[in-house]
């Protein structure tokens, strides 16, 4: 098994993507649609070590191999509210089993709170799916980017309710599908 197949991942992942969202918020039973506009950049060794360092994490190690990569993005709901938000983010992986990669997944910025966040990936290389949960304060977030090829992807989004320590994830809260294509 070779890193080199979830540095593709990413490879094909730079550039600009259109997606069309459906969000089902369960607690009030509505259903909401946006349009979602991003760009994906590589960023440097610099960038990528103040990410590390943000999430108090050693920067005494080699970054050139470490997927980094900064987004920017809009996102308009059908009621015409605007969100907007540019981050970095980091991938260092942890564990190289047969068919997967797990590690940390670390963002100067989060979504769901305004400050560095340490979550966990994983990606399953047969079936090209990167699969990362973020636990906030209020919920976990377990977010699915599946590549289905260099122009496509799929987007599933899970929030759960966060349950006590130790426990499963059974409250959904949120669910979020989308369709994600690249713009040439």
């Amino acid at each position: 098994m070779s890193i080199a197949q979830f540095q593709t991942f990413f490879d094909h992942c730079v550039g600009t993507w259109v997606t069309e969202r459906t969000y089902h918020y369960l607690r009030h039973q509505e259903v909401e649609r946006s349009h979602t506009e991003f760009i994906i950049h590589p960023v440097s060794s610099e960038i990528k070590a103040q990410v590390l360092a943000d999430n108090q994490m050693s920067t005494d190690q080699d970054l050139t191999h470490l997927p980094g990569y900064q987004l920017a993005f809009q996102t308009v709901s059908e009621t015409g509210e605007r969100v907007s938000q540019q981050l970095n983010l980091l991938f260092v992986p942890r564990n190289l089993a047969d068919s997967t990669i797990e590690g940390d997944y670390l963002r100067d910025r989060a979504y769901e709170e305004d400050k560095p966040m340490v979550s966990h990936f994983r990606y399953h290389i047969p079936t090209r799916e990167l699969l990362m949960t973020t636990h906030y304060t209020r919920v976990v977030s377990v977010d699915s980017i599946q590549m289905i090829n260099p122009q496509l992807r799929i987007r599933k989004i899970l929030n759960y309710q966060r349950p006590p320590e130790n426990q499963p994830l059974e409250q959904v809260v949120l669910a979020g599908f989308g369709v994600e294509q690249k713009q040439s």
